[in-house]
């Protein structure tokens, strides 16, 4: 594999998408179930997001909506020009049949692995999975240089590529020179070392992180009305967020308050990208999953630095809202 370390994993999807040739008049499908910056680059091409619903299995995109899509929009305009699918929340997605799809119509996927360094599928590091992967090392990642991403490929020459338009392109000429429009995608040398040194660590941090998961599953689990993404064989994740699903919209509203009440953060899942105001002419394909989520779904507190105290803080303030 070969790797190009850049600004961000925003920067990296974009060089993606810049690198498979996507611009004007193209659609790429999309996992709507995922943050802003898996879609945004799509736009920054000037083509057009078609976004796909989620299976229940994982959280991520359906196979099943995907070949559909596909089908659907050759017929009704053009094969689309790439897919982006997203690891969410640390759990690898559905990757054999994704890429067994993507195969079959010649589409080349573009896996975000921006929440998931660390985890595995059936072994392989997600990351590593499809043609382009995708790292970020923002400041809420398993590990962070501040500010950073990275694009993982199996072609030298792309990796060099990306490389050249994130420095302003600049040609190989003893003067300034550029025969190619560039970016300023480049990670800086304090940066990259900083980087270096986390790595050293990700292990550890992605046992931080599991041993959250596993604490609240262990003392939530009593409680029919709250449940947990569980891993499916040869799933591994690195948990980099924990996140339950309640009964109601209401109930998760009133765990949420309860603990902001005691000044600990807690957030909804993601809020689907086809439900976002800036994607509300996007195509899309839903079944329902995705909302649901969104609406009954919550990140509990989950940094890789949790004291005990912390969790039982934590644990404390739900279970007595739950027991309520």
């Amino acid at each position: 594999m070969h790797v190009a370390v850049l600004s961000s994993g925003t920067a990296s999807i974009h060089m993606a998408l810049q690198l498979l040739g996507v611009g004007a008049g193209d659609e790429v499908l999309c996992q709507s179930f995922t943050f802003s910056a898996s879609a945004n680059p799509i736009i920054y091409q000037g083509a057009t997001p078609v976004f796909i619903d989620s299976e229940t299995d994982t959280w991520n995109m359906s196979p099943e909506l995907l070949e559909i899509a596909i089908k659907d929009r050759m017929n009704t305009y053009k094969k689309p020009k790439a897919i982006i699918a997203v690891h969410l929340y640390g759990m690898p997605y559905k990757a054999k049949e994704i890429n067994a799809i993507a195969k079959k119509y010649d589409i080349p996927v573009i896996e975000d692995s921006a929440e998931a360094l660390g985890s595995t599928y059936f072994g392989m590091k997600c990351g590593t999975l499809s043609d382009m992967g995708i790292l970020s090392f923002n400041g809420n990642k398993i590990i962070t240089t501040s500010g950073g991403g990275a694009l993982v490929t199996k072609s030298l020459e792309l990796k060099q590529r990306a490389v050249f338009l994130s420095t302003q392109a600049r040609d190989n000429k003893p003067h300034y020179e550029h025969s190619s429009i560039g970016y300023n995608y480049r990670m800086s040398n304090v940066l990259a070392g900083i980087g270096r040194g986390q790595m050293e660590v990700l292990d550890e941090r992605v046992a931080a992180r599991r041993r959250n998961y596993e604490f609240y599953k262990q003392h939530l689990s009593a409680f029919d009305t709250i449940s947990f993404l569980e891993e499916p064989q040869g799933f591994y994740s690195n948990r980099w967020l924990t996140c339950i699903t309640t009964s109601s919209y209401e109930q998760r509203e009133q765990l949420r308050l309860a603990l902001l009440e005691d000044d600990i953060e807690s957030r909804p899942l993601w809020k689907p990208m086809h439900m976002q105001p800036v994607f509300k002419q996007a195509v899309s394909y839903t079944n329902g999953v995705s909302e649901h989520l969104f609406s009954h779904g919550l990140c509990l507190p989950s940094g890789s630095n949790l004291t005990q105290h912390d969790l039982e803080r934590v644990l404390q303030i739900l279970t007595k809202t739950l027991s309520q």
